[in-house]
C-alpha cells in the first residue's frame, strides 16, 4: 500500500459489514437479514405464551437492538442451537422464533 491511509481507503466503496449470528461469517449487511426482539404486552400474554418474539426486519426500520442472520434455515438452526438470539439481542426468557421461521419458509417458496 502506498500513500496515506485516506488515499487507500477511498478505493473501496463504503459498505457496512455485519456478522451472522448463526454461522459467524462476516458479510456485507445487504446479504444478511436484520432481526429484532419484540416484547409482548402484559395484557396480551396468556399462560404458556413466550414473552419475547424474534421477528424479521427486512426493511431495517424496526426500533430496538438488532442482530443479523443469513436468510437460510441452516443459519437459523445454528443460531437456535447455539442460543445466539438471546445473547445477540440481549433478551432472556422464552423466545418465540416462529415468525422468523415462517418468514424464511415464505421467502424460500417465492424465490
Amino acid at each position: 500500500m502506498t500513500g496515506s491511509p485516506v488515499e487507500w481507503v477511498k478505493d473501496r466503496p463504503a459498505q457496512s459489514v455485519r456478522t451472522c449470528i448463526g454461522c459467524r461469517l462476516r458479510e456485507p449487511s445487504a446479504d444478511l437479514l436484520r432481526i429484532v426482539a419484540q416484547h409482548r404486552g402484559a395484557d396480551g400474554d396468556t399462560v404458556g405464551t413466550p414473552a419475547v418474539a424474534i421477528v424479521p426486519d427486512p426493511r431495517r426500520r424496526l426500533p430496538g437492538r438488532g442482530a443479523w442472520l443469513h436468510p437460510v434455515s441452516a443459519c437459523l438452526r445454528s443460531a437456535e442451537r447455539r442460543r445466539a438470539f438471546g445473547r445477540a439481542l440481549r433478551v432472556s426468557g422464552n423466545l418465540d422464533i416462529s415468525a422468523l421461521e415462517q418468514y424464511l419458509e415464505n421467502r424460500h417458496e417465492h424465490s
